[in-house]
């Protein structure tokens, strides 16, 4: 009997703002960007992804302005790039209400705001949604967000994943260690709404956060929400090993998406997870359309409208390519400008200007980026899922709602009638149970449950990091 074929988990990537990672597009004929700020956005938006199959919304977030390009954020603001750019967990109870069965990630950094409100604000969003909500763990790359913060500048790159592991031990003592289960006993007769034996102060002190507790939220449906992030560096993926449940990531080739992953698998064993506990999901660029040429027709409107500006301030770039001539070699524009040449990463000696511009322009057009027939695109996703290993996607919107119509119309169908994506459940679950097919909790191999009923609370951090 030949396996059941692997399932896609199906995600589509958004940001409140008006361009989030497809810049210019914004000005395309009926794109609803502007509405970013309307809550019937939301509310139109959740309900088309429910009802198209999605899993769940993944929601970026920034707390800073792209300001390295032409040495100020004038670019970013003109651009609409990632500026103006509102609150992403604020939108989820609107987007909750209207539906029964659609997961949200929320993108919150760990660097510059405390843990113990954050807490309480995700514990709140589990029991709104009736256990929906998954936290994209970030730590923020933005000189600008530092000095949003009151800091002179970036905290360094691998202490900001130091002061994140100290923050996620935080959240774990309140959301898993800080009430049992049962200390809501809402005993009317005898005047008790909880228990107090049963709910307990923390009592964290550490290097960088003290917090006495309790919790001030009852456990939610998933006590901790499912765990996102979004990483590649050796920092980040050792963080991941620990604490990651659905990773982010990606790669140009099939060969730099197995090997990233397979480094999160080998850091997830080394503190006694098994590999099954690690999702992996990529941002995926589909263009399709019902034949090849109406599909191409798009892509190329798509083209038209990209800002090559905007990439360029998106990825700091601290070259002003285009007011550079063409044929100017880029090592010898950052000597000319006193950088080094390890300002622009990843470029060869010979790249030109014009080159430069080029590439910046085809960055999305990668491995995991498709134009084509409903046929085509899910040929290729399912190349994904069995050549690569990839677990999900994160669909990248080129237009709203166009984009998420389009795959719910024409791709979902697809990928259902070849087992790739499951039919809905009859009752709602939990992200969690969504995502991994199995209960609302962490898994107890997760260094979060180690803390359930009260134990280790008064162990040093330290002490239990590889235990």
């Amino acid at each position: 009997m030949s396996p059941e074929p692997k399932q896609l988990v199906l995600n589509l990537f958004e940001m409140n703002t008006v361009s989030h990672i497809t810049h210019g597009l914004w000005r395309l004929p009926g794109n609803n960007r502007h509405r970013f700020g309307d809550l019937d956005y939301w509310t139109e938006l959740a309900q088309l992804a429910e009802d198209g199959g999605f899993h769940a919304v993944f929601l970026a977030d920034v707390v800073g302005a792209y300001d390295t390009f032409r040495g100020g954020p004038e670019t970013a603001i003109r651009e609409g790039l990632q500026i103006p750019s509102n609150d992403p967990l604020l939108v989820v109870p609107a987007m909750a209400a209207v539906t029964r069965h659609l997961g949200f990630g929320i993108t919150f950094s760990t660097t510059y705001e405390p843990p113990f409100a954050f807490a309480r604000r995700m514990s709140t969003l589990d029991h709104l949604t009736r256990g929906r909500v998954g936290w994209n763990v970030v730590t923020s790359y933005l000189p600008n967000a530092a000095r949003n913060f009151g800091l002179d500048g970036e905290v360094p790159h691998d202490r900001r994943y130091e002061i994140a592991d100290e923050f996620l031990d935080v959240t774990y003592k309140l959301w898993e260690g800080s009430w049992d289960d049962d200390a809501v006993v809402a005993d009317a007769d005898g005047g008790v709404w909880s228990d107090p034996a049963r709910v307990r102060r923390i009592d964290h002190v550490g290097e960088h956060y003290r917090v006495q507790g309790p919790h001030l939220s009852a456990p939610s449906p998933q006590r901790t929400p499912v765990v996102f992030q979004a990483t590649g560096s050796p920092a980040g993926t050792r963080f991941a090993g620990r604490h990651a449940e659905v990773v982010f990531t990606g790669g140009r080739t099939a060969a730099d998406f197995r090997a990233n992953a397979q480094r999160m698998r080998d850091a997830a064993a080394l503190h006694g997870r098994s590999a099954d506990e690690l999702k992996f999901v990529v941002q995926a660029g589909v263009v399709v359309g019902r034949t090849e040429e109406e599909a191409a027709r798009r892509w190329e409107e798509y083209r038209c409208h990209s800002s090559v500006e905007g990439i360029l301030a998106h990825r700091g770039y601290p070259l002003d390519l285009p007011n550079l001539p063409p044929q100017l070699r880029v090592v010898d524009a950052l000597d000319q400008a006193g950088l080094p040449a390890s300002a622009v990463p990843g470029v060869s000696p010979e790249t030109t200007v014009g080159e430069a511009l080029r590439a910046a322009a085809e960055q999305r057009e990668d491995r995991y980026f498709v134009v084509g027939t409903p046929r085509v695109v899910a040929d290729e996703i399912e190349r994904w899922l069995d050549e690569d290993g990839v677990d999900g996607i994160n669909l990248r919107q080129y237009h709203s709602f166009d984009t998420l119509t389009g795959f719910a119309e024409l791709v979902v169908p697809e990928l259902r009638r070849r087992g790739r994506l499951a039919e809905r459940p009859a009752s709602p679950q939990t992200l969690r149970e969504t995502l991994f097919g199995r209960g609302p909790r962490l898994p107890d191999t997760h260094p979060a449950t180690r803390y359930r009923g009260g134990a280790n609370l008064d162990v040093p951090q330290e002490a239990l990091r590889f235990s």
